[in-house]
Order: C-alpha cells, then sequence, then structure tokens
C-alpha cells in the first residue's frame, strides 16, 4: 500500500470516529438527563392521600350571590369635580330586576369590530 492510501485511511477513520464519539456523547448526556430528573422527582412530597384532600363545608357548596347592582349617584350641585375628589364610588343593590342586556345590533363592546346594526 502506498503512503498516500494510508494516510487517506487513517483521515477517514478519523472522520467516522468523530461522530462516534458525539453519538456517544449525546446518549450518556441523555441518560444522566433522565438519572437526575429521577432523582429530583424523589425528592418531591407524596401525593395527598384522600383524606388530606379538600371537603365540602358542613352546610354544603358555597353559592354566590348573583344581583344587579348600580353606581350611588355623582353630587349634582353644578360644581366641576376633579378625580381624586370621587374617593371610593360604592354601588348599591340595584331595585330593577332585568338583567341589563347590551342593545340589538351592536358588538357589545366599544371598538369590539362587529357590524354593528343591519
Amino acid at each position: 500500500m502506498s503512503t498516500a492510501m494510508m494516510q487517506m485511511a487513517a483521515v477517514s477513520g478519523a472522520l467516522v470516529l468523530g461522530p462516534v464519539i458525539v453519538g456517544v456523547l449525546v446518549v450518556g448526556m441523555l441518560i444522566g438527563a433522565f438519572w437526575l430528573g429521577d432523582v429530583i422527582k424523589s425528592r418531591e412530597p407524596a401525593p395527598p392521600r384522600p383524606e388530606e384532600q379538600p371537603h365540602l363545608p358542613p352546610g354544603g357548596a358555597v353559592r354566590g350571590i348573583q344581583e344587579n347592582r348600580e353606581p350611588d349617584e355623582v353630587p349634582t350641585d353644578g360644581r366641576r369635580r376633579l378625580p381624586h375628589e370621587f374617593g371610593n364610588l360604592q354601588t348599591r343593590p340595584s331595585e330593577s330586576t332585568d338583567r341589563p342586556r347590551w342593545g340589538k345590533g351592536t358588538s357589545g363592546s366599544f371598538g369590539g369590530g362587529g357590524l354593528g346594526a343591519h
């Protein structure tokens, strides 16, 4: 065999050996990542037992109150008011039992992109 052919064989062997080494390193890193995940998971507390789960209160499920509310009126004494003068505006239960609805043919919100009335 000539020297040139031997040099080519050595170079091609190194080219084949490089990807094999990289592949073995990647597989080793993946195995290490799974092992580390298992170690971390084993340190976590166990899931709660059935008796540790939350239970309904003795009176049953708590339900929300559904009611219409309306804002307190702004004083109309003719004087201009600044935002800081309003303070914390409250609401009170509405005397009306009708649920508020959007106007027919509107999108339901300002700038909602609807087609509007047709």
